[in-house]
């Protein structure tokens, strides 16, 4: 019980003291994207929102810096995958998460292997399921996780279907900083030449370029209209798991799982 005549703090309304006005107005642009308006101008923004042009300019552009919101080559803006980090249970509503479920943990149960599920969140891939083998001890990777694309083979199965032009937008040398794996590329010009195969033959690997003792086959996760929007892996210890029967036994079930998850997505 409060000390006599201190009041005891309430929630404070809309226009009460704790109500932070700029935090507000990032909330209420976020707010504004939906199944049916998944992209909007600026102006737009702005006039939905009720808030003054150059406001909501500053809004957007914090919003994009933080990773929250992606500037579309035609000026618009849409929310990036980033924007699912801010509650990791609300991962689980997420339509392609619920849908994926089966499929994905049939993947487990049939490779017993660590499975994951991953869209692409600027130069990294964002984790919306990890199915954990705890034999996999080499990463302490989670859902909200987000790793470097260019070093991972779900990143590479997504960076592969970019157009020329996105991908020098979001690949740059800091995307190559940080530890890596002992066969790690360095360079958006070491990696073209895999991003082109994987391309053309439908599935990405990474081998011990991520982490030592770490390897890992993905494949594309297709929408309706036949956009890659997320990859499948799954990852192995690189001790345990030979190149011959990743490539040969589990690549084989990564993409037969990949097409029914794009069925029921509405694939084909």
């Amino acid at each position: 019980m409060p000390p006599r005549n201190q009041a005891t703090p309430r929630p404070a309304g809309p226009r009460g003291g704790y109500h932070v006005e700029a935090l507000a107005k990032g909330l209420r642009i976020l707010g504004l994207f939906s199944e049916q308006r998944p992209a909007m101008k600026l102006t737009d923004m702005a006039a939905e929102a009720g808030l003054p042009l150059p406001t909501a300019f500053r809004m957007a552009s914090t919003l994009a810096t933080e990773g929250f919101l992606e500037l579309l080559p035609d000026g618009a803006y849409r929310p990036a995958p980033k924007v699912l980090t801010l509650g990791f249970s609300a991962l689980r509503g997420l339509d392609m998460v619920q849908l994926a479920d089966g499929p994905l943990r049939r993947l487990v149960g049939t490779t017993g292997q660590t499975v994951n599920l991953g869209v692409l969140s600027g130069d990294h891939v964002l984790y919306l399921v990890r199915l954990r083998n705890n034999d996999l001890v080499t990463a302490n990777i989670q859902v909200g996780s987000r790793l470097p694309a260019v070093r991972t083979s779900m990143g590479k199965m997504l960076l592969a279907h970019l157009d020329g032009g996105e991908l020098e937008r979001l690949v740059t040398g800091e995307s190559f900083a940080g530890s890596a794996g002992p066969n790690a590329v360095m360079s958006l010009d070491e990696l073209r030449p895999a991003l082109a195969e994987t391309r053309g033959r439908g599935w990405a690997v990474q081998d011990e370029e991520l982490a030592y003792g770490l390897r890992s086959v993905a494949g594309p996760v297709r929408d309706a209209s036949g956009a890659v929007v997320a990859a499948v892996n799954v990852a192995v210890p690189a001790t345990q798991v030979p190149m011959s029967r990743l490539l040969g036994e589990i690549r084989p079930l990564v993409l037969e799982t990949c097409g029914e998850i794009s069925r029921l997505l509405g694939r084909g």
